[in-house]
């Protein structure tokens, strides 16, 4: 390699090239270029008479420094030139890459695969095996194993395959791989680091990553590149609840600096939830990030993620057991009673915690969206409530009652069983039994897994009638046999009975943590849980790779253990969903991991760079680039002199070369060129627009009543009007214009998607539309009829009225009574209120019948083009200044508005 300050040759013989290029320069001299062929009809003799041309004999000279440039390019480009080269390797054996590619390394890997390609490349220019081991299992699960020695040529091929894995690194297997590990000579060796040490047993750091440290060093010379403190790994923890919202522990494994980190929450198709911001400062580790969500949104959370880190470690992926459901409770009880004797007391403690409470009576609690409501010892329900309750389950709500003296004597049939009337008490000086405590739960039953506590007694409870229906509706028992909790699912939801009170009155249940944890599974059933917990095997659903991106699992993941679900991720089973498609686990990457550190106290002496360093950049694609753009231009120029490039009179040859590459790049542009082209004159002055029916007659009548009006216009007002403009409601834009008049013909069909759409919008954004459908009509027969509804269905039309006397369009500018035009008689409509009109009290349609345009057509004359029905002429006048008002009512808006209520302000002063 030839190195000449920042600039090397890792080829300099090829530049032995260079060399060549005056004998290449004489070659294209004295070698004339290829001679034209010219056609030999007998005219052409005459013009060559005139201006004849002659071949050159020799290439020019500004033709030859382009190919001389061009081949010195392509020499240099070969000799593969390196900017900024990289110091040559120590040492003379070969190159020992071990690559850490566990859920750390992803957060910058592309800096990691350049840190490779430069590493084998220089190894390659020195003739060096190279031997790669990545630290982290394979995806089938084998231990770390080394790969090589081999030609740098197979190790890049090696290297470009690997990719960041959502599971912890090996170091304790590569350190076995490497013990095998027999070079020829003394390796120069280069871990590229995910800058990660967790804790070991002994709590300072994993012993392995010092044990591979070690036998790296006894191999021979070392070094270290990793990120710098600016970007260290960064790791979510497990959420906490706090009330409301959430507190997201995030750690980072370099303390040195102080570093801001954003939260984002993610819902299931990735829509942003909400945000939040933190900062870690200089020597801190650790921070919490509160993320304060509505319980609506919460509820919709799927994942959260440190914004600008890819990895499997900055998305915690969420399930039923982060969100917080909405819950109603109703107490049976007046209000005002002692807090220690309501009932809603014990459940507002054990449930605050884990659901979003909420208190009123039944119908205010069913107007809001709710997952489960509560019934402390209501007892009759009222038959509509009852109605709407069923109705409610139906839907997927969990109605869940609890027992006392009212729904003991009054039972209504919103019940899983039937009851019987009264109670059975335990206990007592009247009783012939003790306190019952709780039998364990069933296999089948949601609290199945709960520990029951020996000292939780029930002294008081409600009997359910004996029937073969029983058994299967019973979750909790008695230890004498008797239900506790009978259940019944109707519908998506399920109702929930608990044969004792809420309180303590009838038991001590809710003293308990048994409570808390009973009320978190119920709660849980209105997500469609069966049973609140997991259990059995659960399948891969989605499955994390390593840049933190959820997909399809692959066909080396295994189904996991219910059980499992807090273990470690790996390769069978890394970090994703698992369960069933309607109600999946999360199975998280952070739970595992232990405290990170950087490994700076197990390099001591180690010489360590940066993967952001300032790396050797190669020219070769640069140099090679230029010389096919100039290559391109020999050929253009070329094909150009053999009269093969068609030319244009009074252009020279370089000018036409020049044109075509300009057609060349413009030709796709000509469309945009005349809509801008359209856009510009639109706008450059005021212009009438009408709708282009495709019917030609009917075209020119609008046309030509339009600009017959503009000049109408300009005569008696001060607004100029340039003339009129067809649109096309399916191409054009619209919103140039403040009218647009629309003759309706009979030919026209219904409106596309497209049209109506741009209509819409039009009116919205405070354009105008004039429908005439030049029909004479008796007043009264409302705008247009059945024929007209059908071709503007779907448009966003107000409801509409006649115009009336007080109307803003008679006061527009002319004082008018009626609005004829070629026919009178029909009614004019607007919309029904125009006070509340949006477009500043302006209608944004106006429908009628009377055939303006045809009464304001003009020749160049100025004379009228068609006769007025019935007459006289003073109808034309009047059709004037009916489109005289209705351009100032589109484009003044309402400001005479007032003027309608001029006698009441002049009553109201005194006047």
């Amino acid at each position: 390699m030839l190195n000449l300050g920042p600039l090397a040759f890792a080829a300099p013989w090829l530049l032995l090239g260079l060399v060549a290029l005056p004998l290449l320069y004489w070659l294209l001299k004295v070698t004339p270029p290829n001679p034209r062929t010219i056609n030999f009809p007998a005219i052409r003799l005459l013009a060559d008479l005139v201006h004849p041309e002659e071949t050159p004999n020799r290439t020019p000279l500004w033709i030859l420094m382009l190919r001389m440039v061009l081949a010195a390019l392509v020499i240099l480009a070969l000799s593969r030139p390196l900017l900024n080269p990289a110091a040559t390797l120590p040492g003379g054996g070969s190159l020992l890459l071990v690559v850490d590619n566990g859920w750390a390394s992803a957060r910058d890997w592309p800096a990691r695969q350049a840190a490779m390609d430069s590493l084998i490349d220089q190894a390659d220019r020195q003739g060096r095996a190279v031997t790669l081991l990545a630290t982290a299992p394979s995806a089938n699960g084998d231990a770390p194993v080394l790969a090589g020695p081999m030609p740098a040529s197979a190790a890049k091929r090696v290297a470009q395959t690997l990719v960041p894995v959502p599971w912890p690194v090996d170091r304790a297997g590569a350190v076995k791989a490497l013990q095998g590990f027999r070079p020829g000579g003394a390796p120069y060796s280069v871990w590229l680091t995910d800058g990660v040490v967790t804790a070991g047993p002994s709590g300072i750091a994993d012993p392995a990553a010092a044990d591979m440290v070690a036998l790296l060093r006894r191999l021979g010379a070392m070094e270290v590149r990793g990120d710098g403190p600016e970007r260290p790994a960064l790791l979510i923890r497990p959420p906490m609840l706090d009330g409301a919202g959430l507190r997201v522990p995030v750690e980072r494994s370099d303390t040195t600096l102080p570093l801001p980190v954003t939260l984002r929450a993610q819902g299931a198709d990735g829509r942003l939830l909400g945000a939040a911001t933190a900062t870690l400062s200089a020597g801190q580790e650790r921070v919490e990030v509160t993320l304060d969500l509505p319980t609506e949104l919460r509820n919709e959370l799927a994942s959260l993620r440190l914004e600008g880190q890819d990895s499997a470690g900055t998305v915690l992926l969420t399930d039923e057991r982060w969100r917080r459901r909405p819950v109603g409770l109703v107490s049976g009880r007046a209000n005002g009673e002692q807090p220690l004797l309501s009932d809603l007391y014990y459940l507002e403690r054990a449930l605050a915690p884990y659901a979003e409470l909420r208190k009123g009576e039944i119908g205010e609690l069913l107007d809001r969206s709710l997952s489960v409501l509560i019934l402390a010892d209501v007892g009759s329900l009222a038959d509509t409530e009852i109605a709407r309750l069923q109705a409610w389950i139906d839907g997927g709500g969990v109605l869940l009652r609890f027992a006392g003296p009212r729904l003991a004597q009054n039972a209504d049939s919103l019940i899983p069983v039937p009851l019987r009337a009264g109670g059975r008490a335990l206990g007592g000086a009247l009783s012939w039994d003790n306190p019952a405590g709780l039998a364990p739960f069933a296999d089948d039953s949601p609290f199945h897994g709960l520990t029951v506590p020996a000292d939780v007694t029930v002294k008081r409870q409600v009997l359910a009638e004996p029937g073969i229906d029983l058994a299967p509706r019973i979750w909790a028992r008695l230890a004498d046999g008797t239900p506790l909790v009978t259940a019944e699912r109707r519908g998506r939801g399920a109702l929930v009975l608990v044969h004792t009170s809420a309180g303590p009155d009838w038991s001590n249940l809710a003293l308990s943590g048994l409570y808390v944890d009973m009320l978190r599974r119920v709660v849980a059933l209105s997500a469609g849980v069966a049973g609140g917990e997991a259990v059995g095997v659960l399948a891969p659903r989605a499955i994390l790779d390593g840049f933190g991106r959820l997909g399809d699992p692959a066909g080396t993941t295994f189904p996991l253990a219910a059980g499992d679900l807090g273990g470690a991720v790996g390769p069978r089973h890394p970090p994703g969903y698992y369960g069933p498609a309607e109600s999946p686990r999360a199975f998280n990457l952070s739970p595992t991991i232990p405290a990170m550190t950087t490994p700076d106290t197990l390099l001591a002496g180690v010489p360590r760079g940066l993967y952001a360093g300032g790396g050797e950049t190669e020219l070769k694609p640069i140099l090679l680039t230029m010389a096919l753009i100039l290559g391109l231009i020999d050929l253009l120029i070329a094909l150009s002199l053999r009269g093969l490039l068609p030319r244009l009179p009074g252009l020279g040859r370089g000018a036409a070369t020049g044109l075509a590459l300009l057609l060349a790049v413009g030709a796709g542009s000509g469309e945009a060129r005349a809509d801008d082209a359209r856009a510009i004159e639109a706008t450059a002055q005021n212009w009438l627009a009408y709708v282009r029916t495709g019917d030609g007659a009917v075209d020119g009548v609008s046309k030509a009543g339009l600009e017959g009006l503009g000049r109408v216009l300009a005569d008696r007002t001060a607004v100029e009007v340039a003339g009129a403009m067809p649109v096309d409601l399916d191409q054009d834009d619209l919103s140039f214009f403040p009218l647009i008049y629309w003759p309706v013909t009979e030919g026209q069909t219904s409106l596309s998607e497209t049209a109506r759409a741009r209509l819409n919008a039009y009116m919205r954004q405070g354009g105008m539309v004039l429908i005439d459908t030049r029909t004479p009509g008796a007043a009264g027969e409302g705008p247009g009829g059945p024929a007209l509804e059908a071709l503007l269905r779907g448009l966003d039309i107000p409801p509409l009225a006649p115009v009336g006397a007080e109307h803003v369009l008679t006061k527009a500018f002319y004082l008018l009574g009626d609005f004829p035009g070629r026919y009178s008689g029909g009614e004019l409509w607007a919309e029904a209120r125009e006070d509340n009109a949006s477009n500043d009290g302006v209608s944004a349609i106006l429908i009628g019948s009377n055939d303006w345009a045809a009464a304001w057509a003009m020749d160049e004359r100025g004379r009228p083009l068609y006769p007025v029905v019935p007459g006289p002429e003073r109808q034309r006048e009047i059709a004037y200044r009916v489109g005289i008002n209705m351009v100032m009512y589109a484009l003044t808006g309402n400001y005479k508005a007032d003027q309608v209520h001029v006698p009441a302000i002049l009553e109201r002063l005194g006047q």
